[in-house]
């Protein structure tokens, strides 16, 4: 006969309330992103809002509130994988709470940069914006002191402005070459650098995916009393795609300096790696051995299966959307730099 009119009935904040054992202010903040309580008692509301299928009156509660219920996510692309994952997961960690996301792009490094977005941002249809800054953004602390909420993802320096959320990326790289050389490579190749290769700057840097990655594989390498061979040292500039990726090795072959690892720094180059290592005639991994970064879903899926560092997404993004609410519901905590450990994802392309 279909369902009944009780079965209809829409699930209240009080019955979220009653569910978790809570009071209805409790439940209220974890909705709102704000409030102090104990991380276990978030995640029992938030539970109950997963199973209950509880939906926010965002018409109502913005009414309440003078408040949108929309945040913006600002990248400079969509095209590659690792941002698109980005928008994904930002966009159901935002709806989890009763929040809708604009996503919009910016030109990089034009004047319709990131500072043009954060210049214009338009407080009346969105109350806030997490920010993933492009490597190439020519951005002053001045720029990011803004008068609206601000969480910034990625590998770029917020100089303690901003609340910055991030992956450990020299963690991260150091790890990455360390499972190769504890799986028998004894010569590193690293595909992806920006620049000129300069050490001493590289040990000292503190924003860029790029240069944080180096400095990690270096800070590695040191560590085990191994020299980083600057003639192994490929540069892409800003080209981290697949065809860069080929290119380079293709390049880092031709000129016959040996190497049994290859340290990619994103996965799209590391695919490039195999195509060209493979090309070659190179036993993969019995000759060389390649990692790359970041998990996207084709690594898993190709001839030899990527080894790759997981990009921590399933961490940054609920983690912003949740930093972003706390700010638009009041909050006022110093900026924080809010960082996680990423691990080896292991396949069939390393030993």
């Amino acid at each position: 006969m279909g369902d009944t009119k009780a079965s209809k009935k829409r699930v209240t904040l009080r019955d979220v309330a009653q569910a978790a054992g809570v009071s209805l202010k409790t439940a209220s903040n974890v909705i709102n992103g704000n409030g102090r309580m104990t991380e276990q008692t978030r995640a029992k509301v938030e539970a109950v809002i997963q199973r209950t299928g509880y939906r926010v009156n965002i018409a109502a509660r913005n009414l309440n509130r003078d408040h949108t219920g929309f945040i913006t996510l600002a990248v400079p692309s969509l095209t590659p994988p690792y941002l698109a994952e980005l928008a994904n997961r930002t966009i159901d960690a935002a709806r989890q709470r009763g929040y809708s996301v604009y996503v919009t792009t910016y030109a990089e490094g034009s004047a319709k940069g990131a500072r043009d977005i954060l210049e214009n941002f338009n407080s009346t249809v969105s109350d806030g914006m997490i920010l993933s800054m492009s490597e190439v953004e020519d951005i002053t602390p001045e720029d990011l002191d803004v008068d609206f909420p601000l969480v910034v993802v990625g590998a770029r320096t917020t100089w303690g402005v901003a609340d910055h959320v991030t992956p450990d990326d020299v963690s991260a790289a150091a790890n990455a070459a360390g499972y190769l050389l504890d799986h028998g490579s004894t010569a590193l190749a690293v595909v992806g650098a920006r620049g000129a290769y300069d050490e001493d700057a590289l040990l000292h840097a503190v924003e860029g995916n790029a240069q944080l990655r180096l400095r990690g594989i270096i800070e590695e390498c040191r560590r085990r009393g191994i020299a980083l061979d600057p003639r192994l040292v490929g540069n892409t500039d800003q080209d981290w795609t697949i065809g860069s990726g080929a290119s380079v090795t293709q390049r880092l072959l031709d000129q016959g300096v040996p190497f049994d690892g290859v340290v990619a720094l994103n996965d799209q180059l590391a695919i490039g790696s195999l195509v060209a290592l493979r090309t070659h005639g190179f036993d993969v991994p019995g000759q060389v051995q390649v990692i790359g970064f970041d998990n996207i879903e084709e690594s898993a899926y190709l001839q030899i299966p990527l080894t790759t560092m997981d990009s921590r997404l399933e961490w940054t993004a609920p983690t912003a959307v949740e930093r972003i609410l706390r700010r638009i519901g009041g909050e006022t905590v110093e900026p924080e730099l809010l960082m996680t450990e990423s691990r080896v994802i292991a396949r069939s392309s390393t030993r």
